[in-house]
């Protein structure tokens, strides 16, 4: 029973992470001026690179090879180009614009995977019943539970632009989150059959990421007004997620 308490405990900690990092938007006013708006775009599209690095491309590589973790980048890119053609401008302004439709499904899509190894950790747990095995699933659960804050304000805050409501914006950015404890599920009890795909997932979510950050997070982060700043957002962002990746990944 408190084995159970502790895995139901971490699934839901990856939820309540993304939806802390989300809550940013309530630390800003209705109205955000140009400077911190290249900061926002920079600040999330280094965080995105950062993750998609640490979090997705290195790790898919260890667990198989490069060429498997390229084409995985190849046809996750090339899915978020085919999902924006399907997407009109009509039922993309349900999210905001197709701009931050495609950061949405990005980050959503990142956390499948992350979701994935949480719930492997503990179906690999709950089967060796020690406390070894948990005590290294809870490390999965927390490490990547503090990587979701900064993620959770790198979709909260371009988000609050796109809205210019905090409360849509919290929503959108908490929903992406969501994922990760369903999939953690799915992982926990799919374990011995799903893990050999984890390489694809981690690099399938990285290519879908990194045509963000390419197409709409660094463009929109170079503003004429504020040349400089977008840039020093990407830095800072990049810095912070790579200690945290590192850190505690």
């Amino acid at each position: 029973m408190r084995d159970m308490v502790i895995t139901i405990f971490a699934f839901v900690f990856l939820f309540l992470t993304t939806a802390l990092g989300a809550a940013c938007v309530w630390l800003f006013k209705d109205k955000i001026s140009d400077g911190v708006s290249a900061l926002i775009f920079g600040f999330s599209s280094g965080v995105m690179l950062a993750a998609l690095i640490w979090s997705l491309l290195l790790p898919s590589i260890r667990q198989s090879s490069v060429f498997s973790a390229a084409t995985g980048l190849m046809l996750g890119g090339g899915f978020l180009i085919a999902l924006d053609k399907a997407t009109d401008k009509d039922r993309g302004a349900a999210l905001g614009g197709q701009k931050l439709s495609r950061l949405f499904w990005a980050m959503t899509l990142h956390n499948i995977p992350e979701g994935l190894a949480v719930g492997f950790a503990f179906g690999a747990a709950y089967a060796l019943q020690t406390t070894a095995a948990y005590a290294a699933a809870l490390g999965v659960a927390l490490g990547i539970g503090i990587q979701n804050i900064p993620e959770g304000a790198a979709l909260a805050l371009p988000a609050k632009e796109a809205f210019k409501n905090r409360k849509k914006a919290f929503a959108l950015s908490a929903a992406s989150g969501a994922t990760e404890p369903f999939f953690a599920v799915v992982g926990f009890f799919l374990a011995a059959w799903l893990r050999f795909l984890q390489p694809w997932f981690l690099s399938f979510a990285a290519g879908a990421m990194l045509f963000v950050v390419a197409c709409d997070l660094i463009p929109d982060s170079k503003l004429e007004s504020r040349p400089l700043l977008g840039g020093a957002g990407v830095i800072v962002g990049f810095a912070l997620m790579m200690i945290l990746d590192v850190a505690v990944g």
